[in-house]
């Protein structure tokens, strides 16, 4: 793990460490999210029993750290009615089986120290690590507009990704450009597809943030299969972005019987009936937040009240605008 809160991660792994039923019921939960059958949940659990740690980098471009806050709030909260205890979440299986070597956010090291951490893993370990990539990569004027240790973020992606086992770029930014790429974009932001074109190994997992859930998945059906899983021809996984948002809402029965929200706190609204003509563009956008939600399962945003706003479709910033207008020629 290479610095990364080690001493802290490794104690409370400790305490926390899981018993072979539940390790076998996280596996189950991570098959019915790659949609395999359960009968996979014990060749899943054997194949993260038998493997090495994963290296993994996290790099960081033009970001909010989001994708990061995600992934860092899916670790399982204490139960104060339980005196403490942990409910086990298939988050435990990423941070018990992976060796997060380098990520500037939450990493020990820093300076010429952290850069030294990148290359030692990229060295030792190319073509067996993975490289998670969070935010955009501008290209305008030679990519000067985001350096990290005094290079740019694209030298520093053409360098290090065609080196890893498997790319993961997590989040819209990293997957078109995102935020950073919508009208005018001034430092022609991209994402790693076409900012570093010819990647083979390439996954783009959109989202802003994208849910963690999924990455755990994938990952962890790289350990289990040594392959990416199946992919749709955006190079999105299918289990995750397969189908819209609509397909399995809950408030869809209210859509074919005509019953919409119609303004914010109307009785509508109160009664959870479709946010369809309030502008959720659930119709138009692939994911499965409404499957695997937010928050250890808890919620997500239509389930609160908000329309979806396409956060997972491309250039979601600019074809999804304005937010809060109904969707044009949509037909069910």
């Amino acid at each position: 793990m290479n610095g990364v809160l080690e001493s802290e991660m490794q104690s409370g792994a400790a305490r926390n460490r899981v018993n072979r039923r539940d390790f076998l019921k996280m596996c189950g939960l991570v098959a019915a999210a790659l949609s395999l059958p359960g009968r996979y949940a014990h060749q899943i659990a054997d194949a993260l029993a038998a493997a090495p740690r994963l290296p993994v980098v996290w790099l960081e471009f033009q970001d909010c750290t989001g994708d990061t806050e995600s992934f860092l709030r899916a670790s399982p909260v204490q139960d104060p009615l339980q005196s403490g205890k942990t409910e086990p979440q298939i988050t435990d299986l990423l941070l018990d089986h992976i060796s997060l070597d380098y990520h500037e956010t939450i990493m020990v090291p820093s300076g010429l120290n952290a850069e030294k951490s990148l290359s030692d893993i990229v060295s030792a370990y190319q073509g067996q690590f993975v490289a998670i990539v969070e935010g955009s990569i501008p290209t305008a004027d030679n990519g000067i507009y985001c350096t990290i240790g005094g290079r740019t973020a694209l030298s520093r992606a053409q360098e290090v990704l065609p080196k890893a086992r498997a790319v993961i770029a997590l989040g819209s930014c990293s997957t078109d450009g995102g935020l950073a790429a919508a009208s005018p974009n001034p430092t022609q932001a991209k994402g790693v597809n076409d900012a570093v074109p010819g990647l083979a190994n390439l996954v783009n997992m959109p989202g802003c943030p994208a849910n963690v859930v999924n990455l755990v998945s994938v990952i962890v059906y790289l350990i289990t299969f040594n392959q990416l899983p199946p992919l749709d021809s955006q190079k999105r996984p299918r289990f995750a972005y397969g189908e819209t948002i609509h397909d399995d809402c809950p408030r869809e029965d209210h859509f074919e019987s005509g019953r919409f929200v119609l303004a914010w706190g109307d009785e509508g609204h109160k009664k959870g009936w479709c946010l369809f003509k309030m502008g959720c563009k659930g119709p138009v956008t692939r994911n499965n937040c409404n499957i695997v939600k937010w928050n250890q399962k808890t919620n997500w945003p239509v389930e609160a009240g908000h329309p979806c706003i396409g956060c997972a479709s491309p250039s979601f910033w600019d074809l999804q605008a304005p937010i809060y207008k109904q969707l044009a020629n949509f037909d069910d």
